[in-house]
């Protein structure tokens, strides 16, 4: 039988079948025959002396899936570009042509962007870490825990209206002396984020009196107690000057009175309505930071002193002022109250820092904004917004006194070769003065070299280490510096034409027939 099989075992065959296959064979170690009856064997790896740990094997199954999941991504982003994105799709044919434009308006958003990197891959990363960033200030625990935030009440009306003449109702608010003994009429539109209870803030009764002046603030449409406005804009905001003056019995020529955003609207009426004013007081007036007049220098040092936030802000009202209803929904109709640098994205100067630290400049700092937002509309502060950085329909230069001649037409060319053309002055006739903060970071002091340049006539008085509330909020001597700048010596109001009358009448009964 052992010359019939050729080998006595099943352990000597199997070597020859097999080569180098990691199975030892034997019994004993040190037996070198090869007819041993008892055999055993182990496993073994040729090239490794002790086995892998767990977290090299959990490590290596996470990476496997990985590329597992990498590879499916890859097939299922093939099968829409196959299926979903060819030109025959539904999909394509139905938002192709919108998502086009889209891309073209935020191409511009491009140059913001290294020349190295992708715009698509970039502008994804970018608002993925925008979205984490939302939620983590969403979910921000320590916001309430740091400072304690006071909530916005509401407050019966008490304001009084006038009907205009398109059916709306404007309401108003009067300081100082009333209208048959004013020397002199002061008309304020209030600024962004703000009311008719603003005006001059902390000007004193006494101080009034003591120059003759009725002041008469109003809410802009949509703000405070004034109905809004279908389709506003700076010809209508003039307008609406116009008739506010001639329902409240103001008949001799007025001054206007604004600081800051509120600007814009007395920049309109001295364009519109010029032959009723007899000057204006602008303190740190904003002007359109993309006034197209503006020299590269001066655009460069206006935007350079603002926040990323403010200037996205100003971007998204000039190309995109729908988006601004988020932002705004989340500042400027909260149910509580914020620091006025964190709601407007405003820098301020040390004095301004320190002035808003004042109890009494945050009583009223609440007190304005809760009215400026007790109709719970976003409408009309996205309509501010827009109306500040787009066409404004005039340049500031109108404004400008100069003397324009009528010399179009063929006959008129004609009586000018014989005559002296017909000339008469253009632009604003009454008096401006400007007082701007050198320490001013919302209202930069660039903005006022472009003033002084398109409007020479203007009266600049600049301001060293004042800010852009410090001379304007609670400040005593100052409101008596700018009434003694516009009005000289006070004279008190005007005598009552009746109680001149009765004092005529007993003189003359007094006198002996």
């Amino acid at each position: 039988m052992a010359d019939v099989r050729g080998r006595d075992t099943w352990t000597e065959e199997l070597p020859s079948l097999i080569e180098d296959s990691g199975v030892l064979y034997g019994g004993d170690p040190t037996t070198t025959t090869t007819t041993t009856t008892t055999t055993s064997f182990e496993v073994y790896a040729p090239h490794s002396e002790s086995g892998e740990s767990f977290k090299e094997q959990a490590l290596g199954f996470v990476m496997a899936w990985c590329e597992i999941l990498m590879e499916l991504g890859r097939g299922f982003r093939d099968i829409l570009r196959q299926n979903l994105m060819n030109e025959d799709s539904y999909v394509v044919r139905k938002f192709g042509g919108p998502c086009s434009k889209v891309s073209k308006r935020l191409r511009f958003l491009n140059d913001f962007l290294p020349e190295d990197r992708d715009p698509v891959h970039a502008w994804s990363v970018v608002f993925f870490v925008f979205i984490l960033a939302l939620a983590a200030i969403s979910v921000d625990p320590s916001r309430e825990a740091v400072a304690p935030a006071v909530k916005v009440r509401q407050h019966p009306p008490c304001a009084s209206r006038v009907l205009l003449p398109d059916g709306r109702y404007m309401a108003y608010h009067e300081q100082g002396v009333p209208a048959d003994t004013a020397r002199f009429s002061l008309v304020a539109p209030h600024s962004f984020l703000s009311s008719r209870l603003a005006g001059l803030p902390g000007v004193k009764a006494s101080l009034l009196e003591e120059y003759g002046i009725r002041l008469v603030t109003y809410d802009l449409p949509g703000f405070g107690e004034s109905d809004p406005h279908p389709n506003r804009n700076l010809n209508s905001s003039a307008m609406d000057v116009l008739h506010l003056v001639n329902a409240v019995n103001v008949t001799d020529k007025f001054w206007l009175l604004c600081h800051s955003s509120g600007c814009i609207h007395a920049w309109a009426s001295l364009r519109y309505i010029p032959e009723k004013i007899a000057g204006a007081a602008m303190l740190a007036p904003m002007i359109n930071p993309y006034d197209t007049d503006m020299t590269k220098e001066e655009t460069k040092r206006t935007w350079e002193k603002w926040l990323q936030r403010r200037k996205m802000m100003y971007s998204l009202a000039r190309r995109f002022p729908k988006l601004l209803t988020f932002f705004y929904r989340k500042s400027f109709l909260p149910e509580k109250h914020d620091e006025i640098d964190k709601l407007l994205s405003f820098s301020l100067g040390k004095k301004d820092k320190l002035m808003i630290e004042e109890p009494e400049f945050e009583e009223f700092w609440q007190r304005d904004v809760e009215e400026s937002v007790r109709q719970g509309n976003i409408r009309p502060f996205i309509e501010e917004a827009v109306l500040q950085v787009s066409n404004w329909g005039f340049d500031l230069k109108e404004l400008h006194v100069q003397k324009k001649c009528q010399t179009r037409g063929i006959l008129l060319w004609l009586k000018s070769m014989y005559s002296q053309a017909d000339c008469e002055l253009a632009g604003f006739l009454g008096l401006t003065h400007i007082w701007q903060g050198l320490d001013d970071r919302v209202v930069p002091p660039s903005v006022m070299e472009y003033i002084e340049r398109v409007l020479p006539e203007a009266a600049i008085h600049k301001l060293p280490n004042e800010g852009h509330f410090s001379y304007f909020y609670f400040c005593d001597q100052c409101h008596r510096q700018i009434f003694a700048t516009l009005f000289g010596t006070p004279q008190g109001p005007v005598e009552r034409q009746e109680e001149t009358a009765t004092v005529l009448e007993e003189e003359v009964s007094q006198v002996p027939v």
